[in-house]
């Protein structure tokens, strides 16, 4: 099923210890050590990413949110009404 999502990952908080990459591989690490995520363009600043996809990858997302041991990731679906 195809939903659209947003991800919402804040650098600040990211302590690189990377659970997310081995659950989602849109997160990979960054230059400087931190995680990031293809954001197609979509950035709030620096140290906060938002994502928006619409896809059947969802639970790919939420389950790098769940890994997150800082809680740095949070996964959103988008209401289009």
């Amino acid at each position: 099923m195809t939903i659209e999502y947003q991800v919402r990952l804040d650098r600040d908080a990211c302590d690189g210890i990377f659970a997310c990459l081995v659950r989602d591989d849109r997160f990979t690490e960054a230059s400087d050590g931190l995680a990031t995520i293809d954001t197609d363009g979509s950035a709030n600043g620096d140290d906060e990413l938002t994502a928006r996809f619409a896809d059947d990858r969802i639970e790919d997302a939420r389950q790098a949110a769940r890994a997150c041991p800082v809680g740095a990731i949070d996964v959103t679906a988008v209401d289009n009404e």
